[in-house]
């Protein structure tokens, strides 16, 4: 586990400023591991020791990660300006983390979403070699077919060319169906069952790779990740230590301009 700055730990939790930081440092009100801190930069592995702000002990880690259970309605945005994104369900303290959408659920789907700071864990579960199922609960008009499963299941190619990986579709009951990709296209959901006749008229994201959503999150709350979840998602995608100094912080700024554009 690398080591961070003090004063830098600290301030991502989004309660304190890194100059307020200084200040606490200075009138020794912060204790790491029950000693006051010397200096604001000090380099500790935040996983590792105890932090204590004037008697409250921080719960720091390096990455922030978060299950909402996306409500219709918002979008799945760091900033937009035509409504509401899943950003506006944080509070302020959260916001100011640098957090971001692992991918994206259209306006009016629900379920779960996962919201992080780690680039590069997060580019890792998004990409297409990594293979991670994504469980989608459809309500559909009409029923799919077991040729339309067929279809899917042998890699469909939609009316406009898209050629899309083979998805696994079973269902469970009239006009009700689970349908698992592997990759997260343009309302790639709606328009393969659009594909087969039977158009969606609610979607719901289940799970993505090992995380399921948590049942009792209702539309619109969120939970942290426990450190188990996180080490779950890492190994589903081969996620070493290593890699999380990979082209990091490149990986987070230009992910986060898509996510802002319309």
């Amino acid at each position: 586990m690398e080591k961070a700055r003090l004063d830098k730990i600290i301030a991502g939790e989004g309660t304190y400023s890194r100059r307020e930081v200084r200040l606490l440092v200075r009138q020794g009100r912060v204790l790491v591991d029950g000693v006051p801190a010397r200096s604001p930069e000090d380099k500790v592995v935040p996983e590792a020791v105890e932090i204590m702000v004037d008697g409250t002990v921080l719960h720091c880690r390096r990455y922030t990660w978060i299950m909402l259970h996306k409500p219709a309605g918002v979008l799945s945005a760091t900033e937009d300006g035509r409504g509401a994104t899943v950003l506006d369900l944080l509070p302020p303290e959260l916001r100011r983390r640098g957090l971001f959408p692992v991918g994206r659920l259209d306006k009016d789907t629900e379920g779960l979403l996962l919201l992080t700071n780690d680039g590069a864990l997060a580019h890792r579960l998004l990409s297409p070699k990594s293979h991670v199922d994504k469980v989608y609960y459809a309500r559909t008009r009409g029923t799919p077919t077991a040729a339309d499963a067929a279809r899917l299941a042998a890699g469909l190619t939609l009316p406009d060319g898209l050629a899309c990986l083979p998805a696994h579709l079973r269902v469970t009951g009239d006009g009700e169906v689970l349908l698992t990709l592997q990759e997260g296209k343009f309302h790639q959901a709606k328009r393969m069952l659009a594909a087969c006749g039977t158009p969606v008229t609610y979607l719901k994201r289940l799970s993505m790779g090992p995380l399921s959503l948590d049942e009792t999150l209702r539309p619109g709350e969120f939970r942290h990740l426990t450190q188990e979840e996180i080490a779950i998602l890492g190994q589903c995608v081969g996620f070493t230590e290593t890699d999380c100094q990979k082209n990091d912080n490149n990986f987070c700024e230009k992910y986060k301009k898509t996510l802002a554009k319309p």
